[in-house]
């Protein structure tokens, strides 16, 4: 029954914890309100000390032949893809008699369509002086090839419409030659065809007359559209605000800078996979969070929160230790000091039964080291631990991040606590320390997890297997202490805590 669950369980685990990935990155808020702030600050930075160049702008007014009321803005963009060509640009540099290449000077402008018939110049230069000029040249280079293009239309559709109305007006000659050429007869088939010669004379002349009106309007039509465009807006030069410009270019960096931390953080923890949330802690580990601490005092008004929280694990750990006849450790992943914190309250609850001896074994001696004070415990260092009375309560503190002689565990207790700062370990580390501490037959009593996720609201409690990382074993054999006598293993104390959802638990 319990192989069934925990495979279905794992069957159901999804391929990324977006839950865990959220908190996550919310935990890592340092690092992309970090990359936010620098974002912010560099915009800053570049719109004071990169300005913008000097700049003019300019509208004209855009006639088109072919304007119709439901048009997409397709000839409004023809017209701005127009001005960037080098024929406009050569004719604005020949206004300005400038020697510049119209290449290079097409790099300095850009024409964007505003409505159908409204385009908008805008021009840089060194100065802003210098931009309304080429602003300006630009717009009546535009205005004159846009005039040059309309006339050159209509003069080649009355062209057109001219010569096709001098080929009709040939053949309506031919018409009236033969006509003149026949004279009245009486047979019939004479007079059908003179009749036919007379409707084809009497076609041509009305469409001779029509290609001629049609010639006419469309010399007329042209100076309309001509006249019609036209610069609307004179070149102005543009002024730009400083705090604005700071204000803008900042609110970018802060934006993109936030993106590509929040980006960062996402890919670190995914590619990292350090647990945060007190169920995945508890499943690597396969023990489960009996308390948890803050990492840091906090805020005034939570103070009071966290030392309750320290004396309720001081109260369930001396309860725990005085009903064993093991030594215990409290082995730290991540949160040395708060574990030498943890080991000196454990001590000093024990001293009212008799002698504490904290046994240090963490990297540095940095707890041995530590100024005593008024009824504090006895400390001293790994290489004294066989030094220590056997009638002594005897407390280790030790670690179990990378680098640890997993052999010299035993010696500070045979039964332990893990202190394990959330997110430190990896996922195949907390799998390592659950490992060889279960190789050592040293059973894990509870998990204190250190800086949580305030947030956090999963289970830290393993319901559907032992409360030990020992591989399924319940108990251990009696050992012997110094004084020859047998210790009985205490069965480990399965942590109470209430699920999450109403799931109920058999």
């Amino acid at each position: 029954m319990m192989t069934s669950t925990t495979s279905e369980s794992s069957a159901t685990t999804p391929l990324l914890d977006l839950q865990a990935l959220v908190v996550a990155v919310r935990r890592r808020r340092r690092l992309w309100s970090a990359m936010a702030l620098f974002g912010l600050l560099l915009g800053a930075v570049v719109a004071v000390l990169l300005p913008p160049a000097p700049a003019a702008v300019t509208k004209v007014l855009v006639a088109h032949q072919e304007d119709q009321p439901n048009d997409t803005g397709t000839l409004i963009r023809t017209d701005a893809q127009l001005l960037a060509t080098s024929r406009i640009a050569g004719q604005a540099l020949r206004i300005l008699k400038s020697p510049e290449k119209p290449a290079d000077f097409m790099a300095d402008y850009r024409g964007t369509g505003l409505t159908n018939n409204v385009l908008q110049i805008d021009v840089t230069g060194k100065t802003d002086a210098e931009a309304v000029a080429r602003a300006k040249a630009l717009a009546e280079a535009f205005v004159a090839d846009h005039a040059k293009r309309i006339q050159a239309i209509a003069d080649a559709n009355a062209k057109g419409l001219l010569d096709q109305r001098d080929r009709m007006q040939a053949e309506l000659a031919d018409v009236n030659k033969t006509i003149a050429g026949r004279t009245p007869d009486t047979d019939p088939k004479d007079s059908a065809n003179l009749e036919s010669l007379f409707a084809r004379r009497a076609e041509l002349t009305s469409q001779i007359s029509d290609f001629g009106q049609r010639a006419e309007e469309a010399r007329v039509g042209a100076p309309q559209l001509v006249a019609g465009t036209q610069i609307v807006d004179a070149a102005r030069a543009v002024r730009h605000s400083l705090p604005k410009a700071v204000v803008t270019d900042a609110a970018i960096g802060m934006i993109l800078g936030l993106f590509l931390g929040l980006a960062l953080a996402a890919v670190t923890v995914v590619v990292a996979d350090r647990p945060v949330l007190r169920r995945d802690i508890a499943g690597n580990l396969g023990a489960s969070v009996i308390a948890e601490l803050p990492r840091r005092s906090g805020r005034l008004w939570q103070r009071r929160r966290t030392r309750v929280a320290r004396e309720r694990l001081t109260t369930t750990l001396t309860r725990t230790a005085r009903g064993s006849a093991e030594p215990l450790s409290l082995l730290e992943l991540g949160c040395a000091r708060s574990t030498s914190v943890i080991a000196l309250s454990l001590a000093r609850a024990l001293a009212a039964d008799g002698p504490v001896v904290v046994v240090d074994g963490l990297p540095g001696t940095q707890l041995a080291r530590h100024r005593p004070k008024p009824g504090d415990p006895t400390v001293v260092g790994g290489e004294q631990v066989t030094a220590v009375s056997p009638q002594d309560f005897r407390i280790g503190v030790g670690s179990v991040a990378p680098g640890t002689a997993w052999t010299d565990l035993q010696y500070l207790g045979t039964q332990t606590v893990l202190v394990v700062r959330a997110g430190h370990g990896s996922a195949a580390w907390l799998h390592t320390v659950a490992r060889q501490l279960a190789d050592q037959r040293i059973p894990v009593i509870g998990v204190v997890l250190i800086d949580p996720d305030p947030r956090d609201r999963t289970d830290g409690t393993l319901w559907d297997g032992l409360h030990t990382a020992l591989r399924g074993r319940s108990e251990r054999p009696a050992r012997q202490n110094g004084t020859g006598l047998r210790r009985t293993e205490r069965q480990p104390i399965r942590a109470a805590r209430v699920p999450d959802d109403d799931q109920e638990v058999r």
